[in-house]
């Protein structure tokens, strides 16, 4: 499996934060003095409080900004700070990349004070996403095998409530179902590259899909179809924030 040394090159470009979906991550982590960000990526969505990222990736990390959070080049699974280093621990978008969910969730207990604080998604919703339905169900079949199902992090947290975030029509963060009303999107290789699911499969297995899209996007099919996302301002496509006390 490629990882981001290899895929997220262009993250820094692609992935930029949504100040809606970070309202949202935001008012999850409360009132946390101090926060630690765990498959980091780039910084999307730290705020102010955030005292460190953890990132495996040097290509991800040297994407960071200037005066962001100093980062530690370390895996979810073994974080070498002390036990209770921060107020909140967050992870988004990320645990369906670690090689060890178990060990990386009680890493998170272990480090976090008194909140952690997960972005995720819920594995049929998102495959019942029109992309990976109508065009590309060899990219949902991929992802079955790294998905994490959400009851599975809310149990490995010892409880945790669970909240829908809607994806914003204008999304700014390009997460894989962030242009479900901006179809075009998909057949441009820059918005795939940083679409870990679609960087990971490569080109060649979706191209027939893309082609399929591109042929319904020039005959209008594709809008026919689906006219009642046209009018959509925001729309649930599986996207979930998961937040336990610890």
């Amino acid at each position: 499996m490629a990882t981001y040394d290899s895929i997220g090159g262009t993250y820094a470009h692609t992935r930029r934060p949504d100040p809606r979906i970070a309202a949202r991550i935001h008012e999850a982590l409360g009132d946390a003095a101090t926060v630690i960000n765990v498959g980091a990526g780039t910084g999307s969505y730290e705020p102010s409080q955030t005292v460190l990222a953890v990132e495996p990736s040097s290509v991800m990390i040297a994407q960071r900004s200037a005066g962001s959070a100093p980062a530690l080049e370390a895996s979810a699974e073994s974080i070498p700070v002390a036990d209770d280093s921060a107020d909140a621990v967050m992870a988004l978008l990320t645990v369906h990349h670690w090689s060890d969910l178990e060990a990386g969730i009680g890493e998170l207990r272990r480090v976090a004070r008194r909140r952690i604080v997960i972005l995720t998604f819920d594995l049929e919703m998102n495959h019942g996403f029109w992309l990976l339905k109508e065009y590309l169900p060899e990219a949902a079949a991929f992802d079955e095998r790294r998905a994490v199902p959400v009851e599975r992090l809310v149990a490995l947290l010892g409880g945790a409530r669970v909240e829908t975030v809607p994806v914003p029509h204008d999304c700014t963060d390009g997460f894989l179902a962030s242009f479900w009303r901006r179809p075009e999107a998909y057949l441009d290789p820059r918005v795939r590259a940083g679409i870990s699911l679609f960087a990971q499969i490569g080109d060649g297995h979706l191209q027939p899909g893309l082609t399929r899209l591109s042929d319904d996007l020039a005959s209008r099919r594709w809008h026919r179809r689906h006219a009642d996302l046209l009018e959509r301002e925001a729309l649930d496509v599986g996207y979930r924030l998961v937040v336990a006390d610890v």
